[in-house]
């Protein structure tokens, strides 16, 4: 195959990508280009300026929560739950949407020594007090408020609640404050290796306790509430986006924020708000990360 042959072959292959190829030769008034590129070199540097494949769209997860319709039946009947028309199929699938409202503890005193004497500051209390408000404007109608167990977080829950009256308060120790997964990029000031094993197994727990569509018996929209911290909020998000887990610590949360996650019946999950804040006045931003 002659070397000019090659070049209209691949121009023709690679469409208009390859004419900065094709003008390259004729520019070449010596012939010099000729003479030395390769047809195999060619082609190479026309793959080259090709713009890159589009992911595939098969990376979705459908039954990341264990709760698709087909793997909640009988194993012997599992290949006739595919089938819509099956009854136990259809008893099976989620109606309702569930809407997971994650509140990050207001602002405390960082000197404190352990937990009990980690108390909220007077600015985390009136950061309380606007996200009680903001979840009360809202007019929706909460079916449960849990918070970590750790005191900044009992703090805050239990200020919030006076705005959500008769919201029942429930305490939970899986959501207490830890080390879910080792971040990356790595960070050198913060390196509790020894909590990843054990914080890790735990937040993960909570993560499948808390977060995951609706049972099928649940027949309205439920809205729930969830006071924790930062780290476990972070990770959360990331598990119930599919992103990768270990992304976790490039998200900044404020105290106070509010960050609302939708799950589908379908399984299908939206992030309808990060850290949220925008309803506190600029001078209860406390900004660092307490």
């Amino acid at each position: 195959m002659s070397f000019r042959r090659a070049i209209s072959l691949a121009c023709g292959i690679a469409g208009g990508s390859a004419v900065l190829v094709c003008a390259a030769v004729a520019a070449d008034k010596h012939g010099y280009f000729g003479e030395r590129c390769r047809f195999r070199e060619t082609l190479a540097a026309v793959h080259a300026a090709q713009p890159p494949a589009w992911p595939t769209a098969n990376g979705w997860d459908c039954n990341w929560d264990k709760r698709d319709p087909s793997s909640m039946v009988n194993g012997t009947r599992k290949e006739s739950a595919g089938d819509n028309g099956s009854p136990e199929a259809e008893n099976n699938k989620p109606k309702a949407t569930r809407h997971i409202f994650l509140i990050r503890h207001s602002q405390y005193n960082l000197k404190g020594d352990g937990d009990k004497e980690r108390i909220l500051t007077p600015l985390g209390r009136e950061q309380a007090e606007y996200t009680g408000q903001r979840l009360a404007v809202l007019g929706l109608k909460y079916d449960v408020l849990i918070h970590s167990s750790m005191t900044r977080a009992a703090e805050t829950a239990n200020i919030i609640s006076k705005y959500l009256p008769g919201v029942e308060l429930v305490s939970c120790d899986l959501l207490r404050e830890g080390a879910p997964i080792e971040p990356v990029p790595p960070v050198t000031h913060w390196k509790p290796e020894a909590a990843y094993h054990e914080d890790g197994a735990r937040i993960e727990a909570a993560f499948r306790r808390y977060i995951h569509r609706a049972d099928p018996k649940q027949k309205e929209d439920s809205y729930e509430i969830i006071v924790c911290h930062a780290n476990v909020i972070r990770y959360f998000v990331c598990r119930a986006l599919q992103f990768p887990p270990e992304g976790w610590l490039r998200m900044g949360l404020n105290n106070g924020s509010i960050t609302w996650l939708t799950v589908r019946p379908s399984g299908r999950v939206a992030l309808r708000a990060l850290g949220d804040s925008g309803f506190m006045p600029h001078y209860s931003l406390e900004p660092k990360d307490h």
